[in-house]
Parts: structure tokens; sequence; C-alpha cells
């Protein structure tokens, strides 16, 4: 089952609005998820979870900034270690994301 705002228990983002936009599949850390299409993946990835990645220097969960592409903070991998920048990347459907979460 595909993990959503209301099924995802430590979501740092919950949806109140927008809600009637098509669903876009995408996978987290290997497992199914779903965004909305017109969602960053900074937004797919927090309606989902608590961060987007840990810090390479102190291993400490990062979840993105200053939400406009200036601080860094949102990078995130994808499956095939390409790195996005979570709040300017949109997602697409079939995109492979990576956390870097502690067993994941």
């Amino acid at each position: 089952m595909a993990l959503n705002a209301s099924t995802a228990p430590h979501a740092l983002l919950h949806r109140v609005a927008e809600t009637g936009r098509a669903a876009v599949a995408f996978t987290l850390d290997g497992a199914p998820a779903s965004a909305l299409a017109g969602d960053t993946v900074l937004t797919a990835v927090l309606t989902q979870g608590s961060q987007l990645r840990r810090n390479e220097f102190s291993d400490t969960p990062r979840a993105g900034f200053c939400m406009m592409g200036a601080c860094q903070d949102c990078w995130i991998a994808t499956a095939e270690g390409e790195r996005l920048r979570a709040c300017s990347t949109f997602i697409a459907p079939g995109m492979a994301l990576v956390t870097g979460r502690s067993g994941a």
C-alpha cells in the first residue's frame, strides 16, 4: 500500500488543501509512495516522512530550510545516485528517491 499523509505516522507535512490533483506514484527508500501532480520533491517526501536525508558530517536528519533553493539543505539522492534539489524539483512518475534513513 502506498503511503500518504493519512497513513504516514511520522510525516512532517500534512496536506490540508488541494487534494483533487492527480496522483503521482514514486518510490521512497524502496517503498511505494504517492504524491500529487505539481508537488515538489520536498513536499512529496515530507508528506511521507520526516526527513529528506541525513547530514553527511553529523548524521542528523535534514528536511530543507529556506524552501527557495538557496541554502543547500534540501538535497536528496535518487536510487541511481543523482542529487536533486528537493525544493525546486517537481516530483515525476516513477522517481526513486533515497533519504538515507537508518534501516532504509
